[in-house]
């Protein structure tokens, strides 16, 4: 009888010590869960967005170029095409919009609003919209106005939404694409909208360093409807 109860207390002992290295085990699992999970909690919060933008084309060779470059590389972007260009290069359009680009609205002739031309500058708003349109079936959100010149009422008027930008290379005036990459490289944050131009050779070689650096970086690119929207 002593043997049995013996038995019995061993037994009993080794239960407990089972016992408490489950509880042990089970906490450290745990422990290690919510471990991995807030780093990743906060590296998802440490993603920092840009949105690149196109002002003023298609150009028949270099907007090609750089849809393939972007391509490549998996980004997307936003191209402000005047009504002009998009109705010289129609197939350039489709394929902005076939490979996840927004295209948004920048006036038939790059023409900028003015206190005596507010009729004019609006019907070449609505003329590039149909443009647009009919090569890619969905309706103009986005425009951007030449030089930033806008007037407020013509949000309710046209029922689109002004996008500006926050950094400005001034890629036009330069032909040293390593300037353009730096000067972006020096004033981007979180949430930056950059103005770059698809009809430059110059500007096009900056985009592409400005997304291999950047990615390299951290940031994710995205269209500016993904910035306004979420």
């Amino acid at each position: 009888m002593k043997k049995v109860n013996g038995l019995i207390i061993i037994l009993d002992v080794l239960l407990a010590v089972i016992c408490i290295y489950m509880v042990v085990s089970d906490g450290k699992k745990k422990e290690e869960v919510y471990r991995t999970s807030g780093r990743n909690i906060r590296e998802e919060a440490e993603i920092k967005q840009i949105a690149l933008t196109f002002d003023d084309g298609p150009h028949p060779y270099y907007t090609e170029q750089l849809l393939d470059g972007l391509k490549e590389r998996g980004v997307v972007v936003t191209f402000f095409v005047t009504g002009e260009h998009a109705s010289l290069h129609p197939e350039i359009i489709k394929r902005m919009h076939e490979e996840g680009h927004v295209i948004g609205n920048h006036t038939y002739s790059h023409m900028q609003l003015r206190k005596d031309n507010r009729e004019a500058f609006k019907k070449e708003i609505q003329h590039t919209n149909q443009v647009i349109k009919e090569l890619t079936g969905e309706d103009v959100v986005y425009v951007r106005p030449p030089y930033g010149s806008w007037d407020r009422e013509m949000e309710k008027e046209l029922n689109m939404i002004p996008v500006l930008w926050s950094v400005d290379p001034m890629d036009w005036c330069t032909e040293n694409a390593r300037t353009v990459a730096q000067r972006v490289r020096e004033k981007v944050e979180d949430n930056s909208i950059v103005l770059l131009h698809d009809y430059f050779d110059t500007s096009v070689t900056a985009a592409l360093e400005i997304v291999d650096e950047l990615l390299e970086e951290g940031y994710e690119f995205v269209t500016v409807e993904e910035m306004v929207f979420g």
